[in-house]
């Protein structure tokens, strides 16, 4: 039989032991990585089948194929009010780190165009994913054959003669068929839809005389011979070699400032959490993001897309949003599209 002394050691020993090993748990549980622990919903202020869509929707695939959240992501489309309704959804859920938006330069258009209570700087930037392009389309039965051809028939004719559609009003697509405008020194019938993949469909339809989608947009039409690309509102060509049609490819489009169209646009395609997040759920995040761009995957849609590979977190992120945001101001004010 053992001594009193004896159990009380053990007792001691045993309690000390409990104790340094819920010391242990307790570090070791503060210093694990910050993982989400619940689905994370991914706002996408804009239509279904637009650029913003299908890179949400592309991501949830590839995040659900990969294993690389231990919660799925689920994509909502929250388009109302030009994208207002779904950024002050984000905006207005501080703290939460289960809620994403991708973003649009509608992160910048829609305030300015609404007076909507809302910056970019009321959520918290996590990285840039890529810069989208804007291609001049119409439709293959049209007579033009290059940008010029398309440039130099709006001139020609009446105020008021072409149609354009585009997605939403006071946006990235109605700048640009101001600009379009401005150039040419005729007026277009500007015509608003919900999303790009709308856009495209009105352009199939003919409904249209001519669009400014990106280029994931109409990629297929165009690879079905339904639609014609004429030229990149960029100051270079897209990188992309491989033929999407029989004969062509993004890189053998010419720019638009090359066919004598003076106007070059980017948009942005970028992640934002909710105010009020920690650092160490932000990294979650963008760790997750760098998983993604070592995806094959992700090249292939990075090279559908056409999509100028830009990529900014960080400081460097902030001080390109707000340049942006001024060059946004500065276009808006010129379009007369700023909110009285």
């Amino acid at each position: 039989m053992k001594s009193k002394k004896t159990v009380s050691t053990l007792g001691r020993r045993a309690a000390l032991a409990l104790a340094l090993g819920s010391a242990w748990l307790a570090q070791a549980v503060q210093a694990a990585p910050w993982q989400p622990s619940k689905p994370i919903e991914f706002v996408v202020p804009a239509g279904t089948g637009g650029g913003a869509d299908q890179m949400a929707r592309f991501i949830q695939g590839m995040v659900a194929k990969h294993q690389l959240s231990p919660q799925p992501i689920v994509v909502v489309n929250k388009s109302g009010g030009a994208g207002a309704e779904g950024f002050l959804d984000v905006k207005n859920d501080k703290g939460n780190p289960h809620k994403l938006v991708i973003t649009l330069s509608n992160l910048f258009t829609t305030p300015m165009a609404t007076g909507v209570p809302f910056n970019w700087r009321d959520l918290t930037p996590v990285s840039m994913l890529a810069l989208d392009q804007f291609v001049l389309w119409v439709h293959e039965d049209t007579p033009y054959k290059s940008a010029k051809d398309y440039f130099n028939a709006i001139k020609s004719q009446p105020a008021n003669a072409f149609k354009m559609g585009g997605t939403g009003s006071k946006q990235e697509d109605q700048i640009i068929t101001v600009m379009l405008e401005k150039a040419a020194g005729k007026k277009m019938i500007y015509i608003p839809y919900k999303g790009g993949g709308d856009v495209a469909v009105q352009l199939v339809g003919k409904h249209v005389d001519s669009t400014v989608n990106n280029p994931i947009e109409a990629e297929s039409h165009w690879r079905s011979k339904q639609l014609r690309a004429l030229c990149v509102f960029d100051d270079q060509r897209m990188p992309y070699p491989d033929k999407v049609t029989a004969t062509q490819s993004w890189a053998d489009l010419p720019t638009c400032a090359s066919q004598g169209i003076p106007v070059s646009y980017l948009m942005l395609r970028g992640i934002f959490m909710a105010p009020g997040v920690t650092a160490e759920q932000t990294a979650f995040y963008l760790d997750l993001v760098a998983k993604l761009r070592q995806l094959p995957e992700w090249k292939e849609f990075m090279a559908k897309g056409a999509f100028r590979q830009t990529a900014l977190q960080g400081e460097a992120f902030v001080d390109w949003l707000g340049k942006n945001e001024q060059m946004h101001r500065v276009l808006m004010k010129e379009a007369g599209f700023i909110a009285k």
